[in-house]
């Protein structure tokens, strides 16, 4: 029995020894970047041109316990583009959290002023010139298609060569306030138009409100030749 027990005692002590001296799991930082080069690369889906991410490294000195779920988010208020911070979190079965610099840099086209233009003036396709460059170093708002700029208004003069932006343009109204407007309701299985009066300006694509001739005050979305299209 002695020579039993110690046997026992003995295997016992080498299977805590061997747990004791089991490697311990570290999380590998390759997944770490690659979890978060997908995460802005999600983010920046959308955008008008060709993203390009560029991921700093992890401290190779940090020894991160595996993780179950990786997290990556970006920090209250930044933008997915430009340089970045990106941090990745991990909750379980080990909480950590680590920050990678980024440069998410995002090409493609924009337009400028083909030729000085005076404010008040109305664009067309001859005003626009393409420029092809990095839009993530540009202001926010700045005109990527034709389309957003053809027939809105300039809100200031502006030379040759200028850059073209949202908050530059200003719509031309297609409804104007107190004018005559054809109103058509439409739902599941049914289409009914009436007359009304416009009660606001509005830019085709923008909400107007209209009064009926029995009073009723209805809202939709207006658009070219006096029309609104209401839809339940």
């Amino acid at each position: 029995m002695k020579k039993l027990g110690a046997l026992m005692l003995m295997a016992f002590c080498q299977f805590g020894w061997a747990q004791a001296t089991a490697p311990v799991q570290y999380q590998d930082q390759a997944t770490v970047r690659a979890a978060a080069e997908e995460f802005l690369k999600i983010q920046a889906q959308g955008q008008p041109g060709e993203v390009n991410i560029t991921l700093g490294p992890i401290d190779s000195r940090l020894k991160l316990a595996t993780c179950d779920n990786l997290a990556p988010f970006l920090p209250k208020g930044s933008k997915p583009w430009g340089k970045i911070s990106v941090g990745v979190r991990c909750t379980t079965p080990t909480a950590w959290l680590v920050y990678m610099t980024a440069n998410v840099r995002v090409s493609g086209d924009y337009y400028v002023a083909a030729n000085s233009i005076s404010q008040g003036q109305t664009l067309t396709l001859t005003d626009l010139a393409k420029v092809k460059g990095e839009l993530s170093n540009l202001p926010a708002g700045v005109i990527t298609s034709p389309e957003q700029a053809i027939g809105r208004t300039m809100t200031m003069s502006i030379a040759s060569g200028t850059l073209l932006r949202m908050d530059n343009l200003r719509n031309i109204p297609v409804i104007q306030q107190g004018q005559s407007v054809r109103v058509t309701s439409k739902g599941s299985g049914f289409q009914v138009s009436t007359d009304a009066l416009a009660l606001n300006n509005a830019a085709e694509g923008q909400i107007v409100k209209a009064r009926t001739l029995s009073g009723q005050v209805l809202s939709g979305i207006a658009k070219a030749g006096g029309q609104i299209e209401v839809t339940y």
